[in-house]
């Protein structure tokens, strides 16, 4: 065995959820839910989310403002440079889970003024996925170590109402994927 000689910046869980009402066509909602068990600035969860259910403009919410603010400043930013922006409002909000990843999976999320579900059904064969830091799509600064769970069937709803749109079926290195799925034992490096 070889230890990874780069340095862990968190580790945890990240699964996302990107729909569109068609397959190719503008994403209707875009979610990316973090759920550290580690971070620089403690653990903690945030959920970044866009949709029509938020007037097509970011939304955060988090019970770690630091984490949630740490990871736009990283991570976060360079997957989707929209939420480099800081000046976005963090909501505070608390999180619960429930559900078995080999059937289905949902995240709770209770803001003030908000209450969110998301929900990952119709699993896949899981991929592991290993990329070093300087590697990957656009040469990323960062690098991955995850086990992603493809979703064939997405469900958000916020305030009673679900989110416009579907995953759509897609291929990952010659695996069967989608653009929505649960990202688990995630930990991401940089180099030393």
């Amino acid at each position: 065995m070889t230890a990874d000689p780069n340095r862990v910046l968190c580790c945890g869980e990240n699964p996302f959820i990107r729909i569109s009402e068609t397959d190719g066509g503008p994403e209707t909602t875009v979610a990316s839910f973090w759920r550290n068990v580690m971070s620089p600035v403690g653990p903690g969860h945030v959920l970044y989310m866009k949709s029509e259910l938020t007037a097509d403009r970011w939304r955060i919410w988090s019970d770690n403002i630091a984490m949630a603010r740490w990871l736009q400043e990283t991570i976060q930013g360079v997957l989707n440079p929209e939420l480099k922006d800081t000046s976005i409002p963090v909501e505070e909000a608390s999180f619960e889970k429930d559900g078995d990843p080999h059937k289905f999976y949902t995240e709770y999320v209770i803001g003030s003024d908000a209450e969110i579900s998301l929900t990952w059904f119709n699993l896949g064969d899981p991929l592991m996925i290993h990329t070093q830091p300087g590697t990957g799509p656009g040469q990323r600064p960062y690098g991955v170590n995850t086990v992603l769970i493809p979703a064939a069937g997405t469900r958000l709803v916020m305030d009673g109402e679900q989110a416009r749109g579907q995953a759509w079926a897609r291929e990952r290195e010659g695996r069967p994927f989608s653009t929505s799925a649960l990202a688990f034992a995630e930990s991401w490096t940089e180099a030393r």
